[in-house]
């Protein structure tokens, strides 16, 4: 028995670390395709080493330390029709030792590859994001999603027509302009954004930045039954925009803007980025988060705190919901981290105020269709609603930790109850606080 253990170790040794490292096993591998980008993850129980080349329509990726397994032929298979990026990946044993992944590109991309270290549920991740050579502009997105819109009257909220025509639109004149001007299709949304904004004093469109919380690597709270959060409120987000688009407020027109409509995760500073780049009037974060117990329940809105939290519980969700670029995946290389906390530290007591106005009209709404954890508006030092210079809050629809608010969420009643109440709290936010004149660049 003693000559045997002793052999083993002279194998251990003889082999090194690099051929030790081969017993690594892959767990799982997902692909969450977007319009603004597709990410690739391989999550195994070690650190990955891989090695890429590029080119405009392939990119091969060689993992040193694994062997081809059915956990890594399921990539194939993840390979979506409408994937932007992805075209089709093959996977094979390129050497002893060495997993080769070939990925075809539909379009040109720009590849990131970066490892995340174990957190939450999560093992190692070696992780692939395809960007496009330039970056989705969400303004640009706006004005594709409404060019798609089919022309319809706009309605109130309780449904009735409005027969009043509508006013100046910056978006529809800037729409107009991109028409007019087809010869110049890489033309920046900041060359025309200016002058068209420039027209619009007071009777403009009023823009909502919807932010669904979570998505794609990040699943957010998961409920007793499986119900992740990052699915509940996309739908609510979804039923939002709806009734958005379809809302005129004193003779101004709306549009909802959401940070994510589909399943992939958006850092905490881009979803903030993006509602600033929109120059929406209002930014609306939704979640359905869970406590420590299953007794809590109630739906709560919250409001920036530039100094303390209202409450442990606030405090302590606010934490919690920090931490989802460290869930989500973010590639701190790529990230300038000076501008992210210069925008994160710029919140100013004005956007707070009209925060918890907006935050007010809001619980006003929603405890008319379910039960409310608090009666006021909380605070906390929440990332994600450090807009300088735009009214936010997060709303937490109901505790989905909480069985019976579970399955309340999915209720399709219960979200079209939810949405209707929360844009009747933006409706009356509005009556009493016209928009500004939308004067600051893009």
């Amino acid at each position: 028995m003693q000559r045997r253990r002793l052999l083993q170790g002279s194998v251990v040794l003889l082999l090194g670390a690099h051929q030790i490292a081969r017993g690594a096993g892959v767990l799982a591998v997902r692909l969450w395709p977007a319009p603004e980008y597709t990410r690739l993850t391989i999550e195994s129980d070690t650190l990955l080493a891989s090695t890429t080349l590029t080119g405009p329509e392939r990119l091969s990726l060689d993992i040193q330390g694994i062997t081809l397994d059915p956990t890594l032929r399921e990539l194939v298979a993840k390979v979506k029709a409408d994937d932007p990026y992805i075209a089709g990946i093959r996977v094979l044993q390129h050497a002893a030792g060495v997993v080769r992944l070939q990925v075809d590109l539909k379009q040109p991309a720009v590849p990131q590859v970066f490892q995340l270290p174990p957190v939450a549920a999560y093992r190692h991740r070696l992780v692939v994001d395809f960007f496009p050579p330039k970056p989705v502009d969400p303004l640009e997105a706006l004005i594709a999603e409404r060019l798609k819109d089919k022309s319809a009257p706009p309605v109130s909220i309780a449904g009735a027509p409005m027969p009043a025509p509508e006013p100046a639109d910056p978006l529809g004149e800037l729409i107009a302009q991109r028409v007019q001007r087809p010869a110049r299709p890489t033309m920046q949304a900041s060359e025309v954004a200016r002058p068209a904004l420039a027209l619009a004093k007071t009777d403009r469109l009023i823009i909502v930045a919807l932010d669904p919380g979570h998505g794609g690597e990040d699943p957010g709270a998961v409920g007793p039954n499986g119900t992740r959060e990052k699915d509940v409120v996309l739908q609510i987000g979804h039923l939002l925009r709806e009734r958005i688009n379809a809302l005129t407020i004193n003779g101004n027109p709306m549009r909802a803007f959401m940070t994510r409509d589909a399943d992939f995760f958006v850092p905490l500073h881009v979803r903030v980025d993006k509602a600033r780049r929109v120059q929406a009037d209002l930014f609306v974060s939704i979640h359905a988060d869970a406590f420590m117990t299953p007794t809590a329940r109630g739906a709560s809105v919250f409001a920036l705190s530039q100094g303390g939290a209202s409450s442990t519980a606030a405090r302590w969700m606010a934490d919690r919901e920090n931490k989802a670029d460290l869930i989500g995946g973010v590639n701190i290389k790529t990230q300038d981290v000076h501008v992210t906390r210069a925008l994160l530290d710029m919140s100013t007591t004005a956007q707070i105020k009209d925060s918890l106005k907006l935050g007010s009209e809001l619980l006003g709404e929603i405890g008319s269709v379910g039960r409310l954890h608090k009666g006021q508006v909380e605070q906390a030092g929440f990332a994600v609603l450090k807009a300088p210079d735009i009214p936010s809050v997060l709303v937490e629809t109901a505790f989905i930790s909480n069985p019976e608010e579970e399955q309340k969420l999915r209720s399709a009643g219960y979200q079209e109850q939810l949405a209707s109440a929360v844009v009747r709290g933006i409706e009356r936010y509005f009556s009493r606080n016209p928009p500004l004149a939308r004067s600051r660049p893009l």
